[in-house]
C-alpha cells in the first residue's frame, strides 16, 4: 500500500503521524511511505532520518495526499485540504466529527473512508488511540492552568501548591476519565486541593483509592458542579462522550459566579467543549476572558509537546496502520472489531451513530456497506 504522511497545517501543530521507526517497519513489509518535506521537523525528525528508514520525501502537500492510497494524519483535514479529498481515499486520523459538520459532509460527498483514532474501541470500552493524547492533554492542562493563574499572565496570582501557612489553589476537574485522572495526578503532585466530579460512583471510588493528597470526589449533578466551580481557582473540563458532542456542564451563570482571575482549561473543546462560554482557540491566541475568567480552549494541546506526543501517538496507532496496510480496509475491519468501530464515514454514509445524531442525519451500520 502507498501511505502518505502530509505535514500538519493546523496552527502550531508540530506533531507528525509517523516516526522514522514507523516508516522503517512499513517499508520493510513492502509498503511505500511518502513523507511531505519537513513534516517531521516540529517533532525533531529530519527528512534524512525518514530517507534512511526507507521513506520517500515528497516536495508538496498535495503530492502526499494525491499519490497515497491511505493518508495518515494527526488532526482533522482543514478547509484548505478539502479539495484533496477524493473517492476511495482511506483517511486515518483524529476527526472529532461530532463537532465538525462541514468536514463530515465533505467526507460523505467525496466518498472518503474515514477512520477516527478517537473512536477505535476495544471490547472493554477503552479507547487505545485516544488514551495517549488524553494523558498528555490532562497533564498539560495543569501546567497551562498554573501558568495563567500567575498575575503576570492575567490570573489571580496564586501558586498552585501554596506554601506552608498559605492555602493552595482549588482545582476542580469535571470528568474522572483518562484526562481527569492525568490532570489530578499532576495537580495533587504540585500540592493543590483537587476536586474530581464524575457521574460514575465506582470510578470515584477507584480514584479515591489510587490518588493521594488533598482529594475530594463528588457525584456529578448541576448543584455540585455549580458549588465547586464557584470557589475554584482552576476548572478543567475533562468530559468525554465517545464520538459525540461534549455536554455543556458548566453554564454561563456558573462562570459568572467564579472569582475574577480564575482559569478554565477545557480539554473537551475538540468535541465541542463542556463549558458554555468556551470556544476553540489556537496556540497563537490561546486565551480570552469572559466575566473576568481566563478561558483556554486550544483544540490541539498536545501539539505543544510534539516530541513526546508523536512518539506516544505512533506507539498506539502503528499496529492498526500496519493491519490496514497489510490486509486492506475491508479485511482489516472485518477481522478487528475495535478498528471497525473507528470507521465514521464510508461509501458516502455516516457509520457512527453519535456523529449522525449530532447533525440530525441518517447512519448505516458499516457491515451493511461492506
Amino acid at each position: 500500500m502507498i501511505i502518505g504522511v502530509p505535514k500538519e497545517i493546523k496552527d502550531r501543530e508540530n506533531r507528525v503521524a509517523l516516526t522514522p521507526g514507523g516508516a522503517r517497519l512499513l517499508t520493510q513489509l513492502g509498503h511505500r511511505v511518502l513523507i511531505e518535506q519537513s513534516a517531521g521537523e516540529g517533532s525533531g525528525f529530519s527528512d534524512d532520518e525518514y530517507r534512511l528508514n526507507g521513506a520517500e520525501i515528497v516536495a508538496t502537500h498535495a503530492e502526499a495526499w494525491q499519490r497515497a492510497e491511505m493518508v495518515l494524519k494527526v488532526k482533522e483535514p482543514l478547509p484548505a485540504e478539502y479539495d484533496l479529498l477524493r473517492p476511495g481515499l482511506l483517511l486515518f486520523t483524529y476527526l472529532h466529527l461530532a463537532a465538525e459538520e462541514a468536514l463530515t459532509r465533505e467526507l460523505m460527498q467525496k466518498r472518503v473512508t474515514a477512520i477516527a483514532y478517537e473512536t477505535v474501541e476495544l471490547a472493554d470500552g477503552s479507547l487505545p488511540l485516544l488514551t495517549p493524547m488524553s494523558e498528555v492533554a490532562g497533564k498539560m492542562a495543569i501546567q497551562v492552568a498554573a501558568h495563567y493563574l500567575e498575575k503576570t499572565h492575567g490570573g489571580r496570582g496564586k501558586l498552585l501548591g501554596g506554601v506552608p501557612g498559605v492555602r493552595p489553589a482549588d482545582v476542580v476537574i469535571i470528568g474522572g476519565g483518562v484526562v481527569g485522572t492525568s490532570a489530578a495526578r499532576v495537580a495533587l503532585g504540585m500540592g493543590a486541593d483537587v476536586t474530581i466530579i464524575d457521574k460514575d460512583l465506582n470510578r470515584l471510588r477507584y480514584l479515591s483509592e489510587i490518588l493521594h493528597g488533598s482529594l475530594t470526589t463528588l457525584a456529578s449533578n448541576p448543584y455540585n458542579i455549580a458549588e465547586a466551580v464557584k470557589f475554584a481557582d482552576v476548572v478543567v473540563g475533562a468530559v468525554l462522550v465517545k464520538g459525540a458532542k461534549a455536554p455543556k456542564l458548566v453554564t454561563r451563570e456558573m462562570v459568572k459566579a467564579m472569582t475574577p482571575g480564575s482559569v478554565i482549561v477545557d480539554v473537551a473543546i475538540d468535541q465541542g467543549g463542556s463549558v458554555e462560554t468556551m470556544h476553540p482557540t489556537t496556540h497563537s491566541n490561546p486565551t480570552y476572558v469572559v466575566d473576568g475568567v481566563i478561558h483556554y480552549g486550544v483544540t490541539n494541546m498536545p501539539g505543544a509537546v510534539p516530541r513526546t506526543s508523536t512518539y506516544a501517538l505512533s506507539n498506539a496507532t502503528l499496529p492498526y496502520v500496519q493491519k490496514l496496510a497489510d490486509l486492506g480496509f475491508v479485511k482489516a475491519v472485518t477481522s478487528d472489531p475495535a478498528l471497525a468501530r473507528g470507521v465514521n464515514v464510508h461509501a458516502g454514509q455516516i457509520t457512527y451513530p453519535a456523529v449522525a445524531e449530532a447533525f440530525g442525519l441518517a447512519w448505516r451500520p458499516l457491515e451493511e456497506l461492506l
